[in-house]
Order: structure tokens, then sequence, then C-alpha cells
């Protein structure tokens, strides 16, 4: 019964995308991709819509109905991704030309407002809120939380090609389910997994642009994936290989990697439209 949430999301988002879509391409929201091609952005706001237009129904059963539609976790997962999607869409509006820890600091240091800065203090601020008054130790709980906030920042780094991010959002929480032999993450996930499918599969294609909105979304439930499954070892080793990720794409070409490692090559193009390639 859990998944019923998954599902009902997952349909709002086939209806509204192309609605979203079109609405955006109307009001000149459009940003030219790696390719010159221009697309419809921010996209990520199509993941919001569908999630929120499907919690209308869900919560309303869930408390008169009686019935338990909701995981208990999507507090958290809600307070967190919708956040992360304000700082995302705050981002893709408002953004200067500070790229990377090292622009955004230097900006900041010379007395600019910095998007980026805004995105980072804001994701910490909502981390450590979230997961406060969890039952975890004060190690576990400053783990969880730089965890969750680099997490969310490893899939802005990410999403630089079409359909990259969600491909690795997609792969990550298909091994940690199988992995973990366990649902119910994705059951407290997947009101805005679900969309976020259905978004990725336009940006694969090339027809939208997900925007740092989307990517935040995307990154906030990687982590929250990352803890609602693993043990305080398993974060400690995610996060040194997300620090690892996220230290080298500060300095090199997390792309040009890709594209010299063969099979991370045939991952990251598999699906692409080949006239788009």
């Amino acid at each position: 019964m859990h998944l019923l949430p998954t599902l009902v999301a997952l349909a709002a988002a086939i209806v509204l995308m192309p609605a979203v879509l079109r609405h955006l391409g109307a009001e000149g929201l459009v940003r030219e991709n790696y390719r010159g091609a221009r697309l419809p952005f921010p996209a990520g706001i199509a993941i919001l819509a569908a999630a929120l237009a499907a919690l209308v129904p869900l919560a309303a059963l869930q408390q008169l109905a009686d019935a338990r539609l909701l995981r208990p976790e999507l507090g958290l997962v809600a307070t967190y991704v919708l956040g992360v999607a304000f700082l995302g869409l705050a981002d893709d509006l408002l953004a200067g030309r500070s790229r990377g820890w090292r622009g955004h600091g230097a900006a900041v240091a010379s007395g600019s407002f910095s998007t980026g800065a805004l995105k980072a203090v804001g994701s910490l601020g909502l981390a450590l809120y979230g997961l406060s008054d969890r039952g975890y130790g004060a190690g576990q709980y400053l783990l969880a939380v730089a965890l969750l906030v680099l997490a969310t920042n490893l899939f802005n780094l990410l999403d630089l090609r079409p359909g990259r991010a969600a491909k690795a959002f997609a792969l990550l929480g298909a091994g940690l389910t199988l992995g973990a032999w366990d649902t119910r993450p994705l059951e407290a996930l997947g009101l805005f997994a679900a969309p976020v499918l259905v978004a990725g599969l336009y940006d694969l294609r090339e027809r939208a642009m997900l925007g740092d909105t989307g990517a935040n979304v995307i990154g906030g439930l990687a982590g929250l994936w990352l803890i609602l499954t693993l043990s305080t070892a398993g974060q400690a080793i995610a996060l040194a290989v997300i620090l690892a990720i996220t230290v080298y794409g500060e300095f090199r070409s997390l792309s040009a990697l890709i594209e010299r490692t063969p099979v991370l090559r045939h991952l990251d193009s598999f699906g692409r439209n080949p006239t788009h390639a």
C-alpha cells in the first residue's frame, strides 16, 4: 500500500510535465544546453508540481479515510527537498558568473551576493533542522548532515549532460534497494522520486533542462536515500566517496573523466538521442 504515493505521483508527472514545459517555453524561460539547443528551463519545477498535486488526494485520504498511505519519513523528505528546490530555483533565476565553491567563496569575500553561497548555507540549515530529534548521537548526526549536504551538491556537479543526474539517481536507488532488500526508503521518497524519473526522460531526450531546481531535488533525494538505507559505517564510506568526487570536480572536469572511461562513457550516453549526441 505504501507504493501508492509513488504510482500517484508518477501519473501526475506524466500528465503535468508537458503542460509545465509548454508554459516555461511560452514565458520565455529557456536556456541553451551544452550543444546550444534552447530548451524549457528549469524543468525541475515540474517535479515539484507533480509531487504536490499527488499529495492532495493522498494526504486527504490518509486523514479522512484513516488510510496508512504516507510513511512518517515523508515529513523529513518534504521539508528538505522542497527547501533545496527553492534554493535551486533562486540559483536558476538569480545566479551570476561565480561557479564552484572557490568562485562563490570569492564572491562572498568581496562583499557580493552569491546564490551558490545561499545554496550552501541554506542546504546546511535544512539538513541540520531536518535530521534533528531523530535519535542520532552527535557523531551520527553530523555524519548524516554532511552526507546529505554533499550529496545534494554532487548532483549539481553531475547535471552537465542530458539525463546524467537522473540516471545516476536511478542506479543509486536500484543499488540501495536491492543491496538492502528494503523498499521502505523508496516508499518514503517515491512522492518525489517518481516525478524525477519522468523529468529525467525529458532531460535525457533533450526536451527540457532540469536546472539547479531539479538537480537539487535529485541530490537531496539521493542523500536521503543513503541516510535512510545505510548504517553509520556505510554512510561514512558514502561520504568519503562523495567528498573525493566533489574535490575532484572542483579542480578537474567530471565530464572529461567520464569521456575517458569507457564504461562510464557508455552509461552516460545510453538512451540519449543519437541525433543530439
